[in-house]
């Protein structure tokens, strides 16, 4: 699987721990930055990595800022994209299994690196239920999209 990643300042030091983590899961990693712990804007690195989700370049796409809230907020404006903000074992499976995140947003000033090594892993690993509840809602969602699309 092909796994986007992106961080911004206050994440960068979480993200760069996981992309070796995550290739040693055999998975490939595209790292879009930030690479510096200057200020940087989280929205620039959300948008570059659900790009590459939606575009299909990446099978799923991971988010590190210093909470995971602006990142979790920047992506979820992204037709086609769900990100879930998660900082614990369950939310990490549930997301998956109920809600089909094609995303996951977590805080480096929340989680330790250990808690989301075992995040990264759990949600990778888990597959979408696909029960017809989980889709009828995820379809809800994605009507949602469509009727408050910005149409030029």
């Amino acid at each position: 699987m092909k796994i986007a990643i992106g961080a911004d300042h206050a994440g960068v030091r979480l993200k760069d721990e996981l992309i070796g983590f995550i290739e040693s899961l055999g998975h490939q990693v595209s790292d879009l930055g930030c690479n510096c712990t200057d200020s940087v804007d989280y929205p620039d690195y959300a948008i570059a990595v659900c790009d590459q989700v939606v575009a299909g370049s990446a099978d799923k796409g991971i988010l590190v800022c210093g909470t995971g809230i602006g990142m979790t907020i920047a992506a979820n404006k992204v037709p086609g994209i769900r990100c879930a903000l998660v900082h614990d074992l369950f939310s990490a499976k549930a997301t998956r299994e109920h809600n089909d995140t094609n995303v996951l947003a977590m805080g480096e000033r929340v989680v330790g690196p250990g808690v989301a090594q075992e995040i990264v892993k759990i949600w990778l690993e888990t597959e979408f239920s696909n029960g017809e509840r989980h889709r009828n809602r995820i379809g809800k969602v994605q009507a949602l999209e469509h009727k408050y699309a910005i149409h030029p």
